[in-house]
């Protein structure tokens, strides 16, 4: 599942509210975007198959149809492939000396693949 960035930037809202109106996620959205830039991004992300439409009174209420997980899978493989020739290693490598993180995040990090090489060993 690919993504643009404002297609992030609607399905996020969506995530959030759950469902919503183009005015939803138009008040949703952090950017200031015309009415009709967020309709067409909505119908955009209909026909790709990543959400749905119900009738609402004169209005559309847009469903999203694949968690946000799938999403998250798909840009990390994606900037893994394009950024990180690939290899999910040098993207952890890159995570770990990013400066920004604090030394419990760290933590964190270590504790997920102390868990998983745990299960690797069985």
């Amino acid at each position: 599942m690919v993504l643009t960035s404002r297609e992030m930037d609607v399905m996020n809202v969506l995530w959030k509210l759950g469902s919503g109106t183009v005015s939803e996620v138009r008040k949703g959205l952090k950017d200031t975007l015309a009415y009709t830039t967020v309709l067409t991004i909505l119908r955009t992300l209909e026909k790709k198959g990543h959400i749905s439409h119900e009738e609402e009174g004169r209005a559309h209420r847009y469903v999203p149809l694949v968690e946000k997980a799938e999403a998250q899978e798909g840009a990390v493989r994606r900037v893994t492939r394009k950024l990180f020739s690939g290899s999910p290693e040098l993207l952890m490598a890159h995570l770990i000396q990013e400066k920004s993180l604090s030394e419990e995040q760290l933590r964190r990090l270590k504790v997920l693949v102390d868990e998983r090489l745990k299960e690797e060993g069985k």
